[in-house]
Protein backbone atom coordinates (compact mmCIF):
# COMPACT_ATOMS: atom_id res chain seq x y z
CA UNK A 1 0.00 0.00 0.00
CA UNK A 2 1.29 3.46 -0.93
CA UNK A 3 1.70 6.13 1.71
CA UNK A 4 -0.73 9.02 1.18
CA UNK A 5 0.84 12.44 0.72
CA UNK A 6 -0.71 15.92 0.81
CA UNK A 7 -3.93 17.26 2.29
CA UNK A 8 -7.48 16.20 1.56
CA UNK A 9 -10.05 18.64 0.24
CA UNK A 10 -11.83 18.74 3.61
CA UNK A 11 -8.62 19.70 5.44
CA UNK A 12 -7.97 22.52 2.99
CA UNK A 13 -11.55 23.79 3.30
CA UNK A 14 -11.25 23.83 7.10
CA UNK A 15 -8.05 25.90 6.86
CA UNK A 16 -9.74 28.39 4.50
CA UNK A 17 -12.73 28.66 6.87
CA UNK A 18 -10.47 29.31 9.88
CA UNK A 19 -8.59 32.02 7.96
CA UNK A 20 -11.92 33.59 6.98
CA UNK A 21 -13.14 33.71 10.57
CA UNK A 22 -9.88 35.21 11.82
CA UNK A 23 -9.87 37.90 9.12
CA UNK A 24 -13.52 38.75 9.84
CA UNK A 25 -12.50 39.53 13.41
CA UNK A 26 -9.17 41.22 12.68
CA UNK A 27 -10.16 43.63 9.88
CA UNK A 28 -12.72 45.70 11.88
CA UNK A 29 -10.33 45.84 14.85
CA UNK A 30 -7.56 47.09 12.58
CA UNK A 31 -9.84 49.72 11.03
CA UNK A 32 -10.67 51.08 14.50
CA UNK A 33 -6.96 51.10 15.29
CA UNK A 34 -6.27 53.19 12.16
CA UNK A 35 -9.11 55.60 13.01
CA UNK A 36 -7.81 56.02 16.55
CA UNK A 37 -4.35 56.80 15.20
CA UNK A 38 -5.72 59.46 12.86
CA UNK A 39 -7.80 61.02 15.64
CA UNK A 40 -4.76 60.98 17.94
CA UNK A 41 -2.78 62.86 15.31
CA UNK A 42 -5.60 65.40 14.97
CA UNK A 43 -5.73 65.85 18.75
CA UNK A 44 -2.00 66.45 19.04
CA UNK A 45 -2.13 68.95 16.17
CA UNK A 46 -5.01 70.84 17.79
CA UNK A 47 -3.36 70.75 21.22
CA UNK A 48 -0.16 72.21 19.77
CA UNK A 49 -2.15 75.32 18.77
CA UNK A 50 -3.12 76.17 22.36
CA UNK A 51 0.12 78.03 23.10
CA UNK A 52 0.06 80.32 20.02
CA UNK A 53 -3.65 80.96 20.61
CA UNK A 54 -3.07 81.90 24.26
CA UNK A 55 -0.21 84.18 23.20
CA UNK A 56 -2.43 85.86 20.60
CA UNK A 57 -5.22 86.34 23.16
CA UNK A 58 -2.78 87.86 25.66
CA UNK A 59 -1.50 90.32 23.04
CA UNK A 60 -4.79 91.15 21.26
CA UNK A 61 -7.55 90.40 23.83
CA UNK A 62 -9.52 88.23 21.40
CA UNK A 63 -9.50 84.73 19.92
CA UNK A 64 -7.60 84.54 16.62
CA UNK A 65 -9.00 83.46 13.28
CA UNK A 66 -7.16 80.97 11.07
CA UNK A 67 -5.59 83.83 9.08
CA UNK A 68 -4.38 85.57 12.27
CA UNK A 69 -2.21 82.53 13.10
CA UNK A 70 -1.17 81.69 9.55
CA UNK A 71 2.46 81.12 10.57
CA UNK A 72 1.58 79.07 13.66
CA UNK A 73 -1.02 76.77 12.09
CA UNK A 74 0.85 73.66 10.93
CA UNK A 75 0.10 71.88 7.70
CA UNK A 76 -2.04 68.84 8.41
CA UNK A 77 -1.89 66.21 5.69
CA UNK A 78 -4.83 64.20 7.04
CA UNK A 79 -7.37 67.02 6.83
CA UNK A 80 -7.99 70.68 7.60
CA UNK A 81 -7.69 73.01 10.58
CA UNK A 82 -10.02 75.93 11.27
CA UNK A 83 -10.21 78.47 14.08
CA UNK A 84 -13.50 80.18 14.89
CA UNK A 85 -13.94 83.18 17.17
CA UNK A 86 -16.57 82.86 19.88
CA UNK A 87 -19.16 85.42 20.96
CA UNK A 88 -17.15 86.54 24.01
CA UNK A 89 -13.66 88.03 23.71
CA UNK A 90 -11.05 85.31 24.19
CA UNK A 91 -13.46 82.46 23.47
CA UNK A 92 -13.41 80.29 20.36
CA UNK A 93 -12.88 76.86 18.87
CA UNK A 94 -10.22 74.92 17.03
CA UNK A 95 -11.65 72.24 14.72
CA UNK A 96 -9.46 69.65 13.03
CA UNK A 97 -11.47 67.76 10.40
CA UNK A 98 -10.12 64.53 8.93
CA UNK A 99 -10.61 64.14 5.18
CA UNK A 100 -8.05 61.68 3.84
CA UNK A 101 -8.08 58.73 6.26
CA UNK A 102 -10.29 55.84 7.29
CA UNK A 103 -11.86 58.33 9.72
CA UNK A 104 -12.90 60.81 7.01
CA UNK A 105 -15.54 63.21 8.26
CA UNK A 106 -14.52 62.84 11.90
CA UNK A 107 -13.28 65.85 13.80
CA UNK A 108 -11.62 66.94 17.00
CA UNK A 109 -12.93 70.17 18.51
CA UNK A 110 -11.07 72.14 21.18
CA UNK A 111 -13.26 74.89 22.64
CA UNK A 112 -12.12 77.69 24.91
CA UNK A 113 -14.86 79.16 27.07
CA UNK A 114 -14.28 81.40 30.08
CA UNK A 115 -10.58 80.55 30.07
CA UNK A 116 -11.07 76.76 30.11
CA UNK A 117 -10.28 74.37 27.25
CA UNK A 118 -12.61 71.45 26.53
CA UNK A 119 -12.23 68.73 23.94
CA UNK A 120 -14.82 66.85 21.88
CA UNK A 121 -14.34 63.88 19.58
CA UNK A 122 -17.03 63.24 16.94
CA UNK A 123 -16.38 59.47 17.15
CA UNK A 124 -16.48 59.34 20.96
CA UNK A 125 -19.19 56.67 20.91
CA UNK A 126 -16.85 54.16 19.25
CA UNK A 127 -13.33 55.49 19.87
CA UNK A 128 -12.05 57.10 23.06
CA UNK A 129 -8.89 59.18 23.22
CA UNK A 130 -6.79 60.03 26.25
CA UNK A 131 -7.07 63.76 26.85
CA UNK A 132 -10.31 64.17 24.93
Amino acid sequence: MKKQQGFTLIELMIVVAVIGVLSAIAIPAYQNYVKKGALGSALSTATALKTPIETYIAENSNFPSTSDLSGAVPSFSLGSISLTTGTTAGDGTVVVTLTSTAASGANITLSKTAGLWTCANSLSSSISLNGC
